[in-house]
């Protein structure tokens, strides 16, 4: 039997090299330069997955051996509200008043590319928060630090306390990286997972 192709993560995401790295493969790093300023108009749906799509194809062009991932997310307000990441703690604090006792959609996209077919597809998970006074956030994100996180929030740390419910067909995906299809995807490419 031969071996499948070598794996590469298309991602400069540490959160996403961990969760791959729970899979026991070996694989690469390679973050893709893309522009990820939306197109006007652009659906989140659409946005993500062409971030996602982007990401491992421009990555794939360069390792033509490889199957590449690619993966994106977004927080979508019921507004219907893009919530990108906050950079910095004001930031954060004005997200997290912003969906305080709301629901937020996270949209997570995943893309496979390269020496295989393409496939892509997102993985919802939607989160109803606690209604949160401003001690509360503030405790939050100077304990979590969630900067660099889509809609300012850690759901595998304390983030997980500003939440009355979590509704998704994968708890991975929230954390950037859903396991659950990308296991379904890399059985079907050859990989030996259990």
């Amino acid at each position: 039997m031969t071996s499948p192709p070598p794996l590469i993560l298309a991602s400069g995401s540490i959160y996403r090299a961990a969760m791959l790295e729970r899979l026991g493969l070996p694989f690469r790093v390679v973050a893709s330069d893309l522009d990820e300023t939306a197109l006007p108009a652009e659906t989140p749906d659409r946005l993500v997955i062409r971030l996602a799509t982007g990401k491992a194809a421009a990555v794939a062009g360069k390792h033509p051996e490889a199957i590449v991932i690619g993966a994106d997310q977004l927080a979508v307000l019921d507004s219907g509200e893009i919530m990108g990441k906050p950079g910095d703690r004001p930031g954060a604090i004005a997200q997290l008043r912003r969906m305080s006792g709301r629901t937020v959609d996270f949209l997570s996209a995943i893309a496979l590319c390269g020496a295989v077919a393409p496939r892509s597809d997102i993985i919802p998970t939607r989160l109803k928060f606690r209604t949160l006074n401003d001690a509360e956030i503030e405790r939050y994100v100077d304990c979590d630090r969630p900067f660099d996180c889509a809609g300012a929030m850690r759901s595998e740390s304390l983030g997980i306390a500003l939440l009355d419910s979590m509704t998704s067909d994968d708890p991975s995906a929230l954390i950037g990286l859903p396991l659950i299809r990308i296991s379904q995807w890399l059985r079907e490419c050859g990989y030996l997972l259990p």
